[in-house]
C-alpha cells in the first residue's frame, strides 16, 4: 500500500483576519511534518464566508514558511487573465522556492464572473487553452500562441518559475462531468477527490480512459481527497484515512475547520493528528 503525503487545510473561515495566527498554524503544519498547506479560492461570491484571495496570502505564507507545499484550491482560472494568472503563480513558485501545486477549476458561479467581465458559458473551453498557454509561458523564454481568447507573440516571462512547468491539478464538484474527466485525463497533472469512495473507481477509469487516448501514463495523474478531523465524523478520520490510502491515493488532505475552534484550537487539534501520521 502507497502511503500518500499528507496536507492540511488552513482554516481561513475561522482565523479570518489574525495574521499572526494564519502565520503560526502555517509553521505549525511544517515543523509537524505536513507536506502542504491547502487554501480556498474566493474573490466575490455571496455567502462563502470570510476568506482571503488565494495567491496574495501564500505569497505571506512563502515568506514565513521554508519548504512546505502551497496549494490554492482551486483558482477560478477562466474568471482571470490568463498571462496575469501564470505571473502570479510564477512568482510565487520563486518565493516559495519551487513548491507550488496550482489547483483550478472553472467554478459554478456565474455572477462572478459577470463581476469580472468574463463568459461564464465558455469557461470550460478557455481553462484548456489556459492550461496550454499557462505552460508555454513557464517553460519558454518566448511564446508564440494563439488561442480563442489570448494570443502571445514572441514574448514570455522573466523570470520564469523554478518548476517548469508548474503542476497544475483540476478541482471540479463531487461528480464531475464526463467532460471534466475528460480534461483530467488529456491535461491536468492531478485532481482533488471530491467524491465518494463507492465512486471514486469509475470516476478514475474515465479518467484514465482519456489519459490513455492522449498517450500518456495515468499512473502519473496524482489523487488527492480531504478529510474532516472534526465534526460529526471526527472519530472516523484515521479509518477514512486508510480507507482512501487503500484506493491508491497520492496525496490526502486533512480539515480542522468546522468546529468552530479558535486560533490555539486549531494549532493543537494540528498538532494531535500529527501524531498519528505514518
Amino acid at each position: 500500500m502507497n502511503t500518500p503525503a499528507i496536507g492540511i487545510s488552513l482554516p481561513v473561515r475561522e482565523l479570518t483576519h489574525d495574521l499572526g495566527a494564519i502565520r503560526a498554524f502555517a509553521q505549525a503544519a511544517e515543523s509537524n511534518g505536513f507536506t502542504h498547506l491547502r487554501i480556498p479560492e474566493q474573490l466575490i461570491r455571496r455567502n462563502s464566508g470570510y476568506v482571503h484571495e488565494p495567491l496574495m496570502l501564500l505569497a505571506y505564507i512563502a515568506a514565513v514558511t521554508e519548504k512546505i507545499e502551497l496549494v490554492p484550491s482551486v483558482i477560478i482560472a477562466p474568471a482571470r487573465q490568463s498571462v496575469l494568472l501564470a505571473k502570479q503563480a510564477a512568482e510565487l513558485d520563486i518565493l516559495n522556492n519551487g513548491h507550488l501545486r496550482l489547483g483550478i477549476g472553472v467554478g459554478n458561479s456565474e455572477s462572478e464572473y459577470q463581476a469580472l467581465g468574463q463568459d461564464f458559458h465558455s469557461r470550460g473551453r478557455r481553462i484548456e487553452d489556459q492550461m496550454r498557454l499557462m505552460r508555454a509561458l513557464w517553460t519558454q523564454d518566448a511564446v508564440h500562441f494563439q488561442g480563442e481568447w489570448d494570443e502571445v507573440r514572441g514574448t514570455g516571462l522573466n523570470p520564469l518559475p523554478i518548476q517548469r512547468p508548474i503542476p497544475i491539478w483540476i478541482g471540479a464538484r463531487s461528480l464531475p462531468s464526463l467532460g471534466i474527466r475528460k480534461r483530467i485525463g488529456r491535461l491536468a497533472d492531478g485532481w482533488f477527490v471530491l467524491c465518494a469512495p463507492e465512486e471514486f473507481d469509475q470516476i478514475k477509469e474515465d479518467i484514465d480512459e482519456a489519459a490513455h487516448g492522449a498517450g500518456r501514463d495515468p499512473s502519473e495523474i496524482g489523487t488527492e481527497a480531504s478529510i474532516a478531523v472534526v465534526g460529526p465524523r471526527e472519530a472516523e478520520w484515521q479509518s477514512r484515512m486508510r480507507g482512501w490510502q487503500g484506493k491508491g491515493l497520492t496525496h490526502l488532505c486533512l480539515r480542522t475547520l468546522g468546529a468552530g475552534l479558535d486560533a490555539n484550537g486549531h494549532i493543537a487539534k494540528l498538532k494531535h493528528i500529527a501524531k498519528f501520521l505514518p
